[in-house]
């Protein structure tokens, strides 16, 4: 893609940008929910589009208004992108990206909950505030690795932040008895039609130290990029249920698929040829992930 093709592509995201901010905006404050959740979902497949990136997704997601909390590994800022494609959904985020230009106003349009890792008192306001989402039926997506990897592993999940799921069954009023915990596999299996190598996975991860700016550029340069989405079998979480040991077969969950995917013998992975620009697939038959063998105290 050339220099004037990026520029162009980026003028138009600006543009869509900047027409979904106002309405948004109201929908939020007059609590017109459709409107809420269906705008984002449209600015990212624009993007996408434009973009040619191509996501695909199989697995078992949750159900409409089922409430979850997805835990899923974190590859790229592409991730939000993808996933924000699918469905209504919000993310977890470090605070840092509140105040970050663009990015910060569309993270908050999406109501995206800020933490302040900085904090240690922070965990538990931010468990308040996922804990409310999730009894309203809220999907919120929680990157629990807790920074990006570099895509050729998946890093140890952290547990504290799931302690929102129990939070939500035990607040006053709560008509909830069980929420569910869903595992979330996110790969980026090929480029330009080819299989994505052990080598070239870190030059699409974002990860460590990376400035932003230069990797959106060689995003842009190198050509079109399938995104691969494999949803978890839902692990039912009650007030009694193990909060690290739900956590542990979530991660258990996400490796396996992760692994699968990378090496091409995931079920239902990407087919063979060059992705179409933009487009979000629909569930695809892969094999469903274990979550058997949790332990309730």
């Amino acid at each position: 893609m050339t220099r004037v093709g990026v520029g162009l592509r980026l003028a138009l995201c600006a543009l869509a940008f900047a027409a979904m901010v106002g309405p948004q905006w109201l929908s939020l404050r007059y609590g017109r929910g459709r409107v809420a959740a269906r705008l984002p979902i449209l600015f990212h497949r624009l993007v996408l589009r434009l973009f040619s990136v191509r996501v695909t997704q199989g697995g078992t997601p949750p159900g409409p208004g089922e409430p979850a909390l997805v835990l899923a590994n974190h590859v790229s800022w592409l991730d939000i992108i993808a996933l924000g494609s699918l469905r209504p959904l919000s993310f977890v985020a470090k605070s840092e990206i509140a105040g970050w230009p663009v990015i910060g106003t569309l993270a908050r349009l999406q109501q995206t909950i800020f933490i302040d890792r900085a904090r240690r008192a922070s965990t538990a306001s931010v468990n308040e505030t996922v804990a409310a989402r999730l009894a309203a039926g809220d999907l919120i997506v929680l990157f629990a690795e807790g920074t990006t990897g570099d895509g050729n592993r998946v890093l140890p999940f952290r547990s504290s932040l799931v302690g929102a799921a129990r939070a939500a069954l035990q607040a006053e009023g709560a008509k909830l008895e069980r929420v569910h915990l869903q595992p979330l596999a996110l790969t980026y299996p090929r480029r330009n039609g080819l299989p994505v190598v052990r080598s070239e996975r870190p030059e699409i991860a974002w990860y460590g130290d990376m400035e932003l700016a230069p990797h959106l550029g060689l995003f842009a340069s190198r050509g079109p990029i399938d995104v691969h989405v494999v949803w978890g079998e839902p692990i039912p979480f009650e007030v009694g249920t193990d909060r690290k040991r739900a956590t542990a077969i979530a991660e258990t969950a996400v490796r396996r698929a992760v692994g699968l995917s990378v090496t091409g013998r995931a079920n239902g992975a990407p087919s063979e040829g060059r992705p179409a620009s933009g487009s979000v697939k629909p569930d695809r038959a892969d094999t469903p992930l274990p979550a058997s063998g949790i332990a309730a105290t």
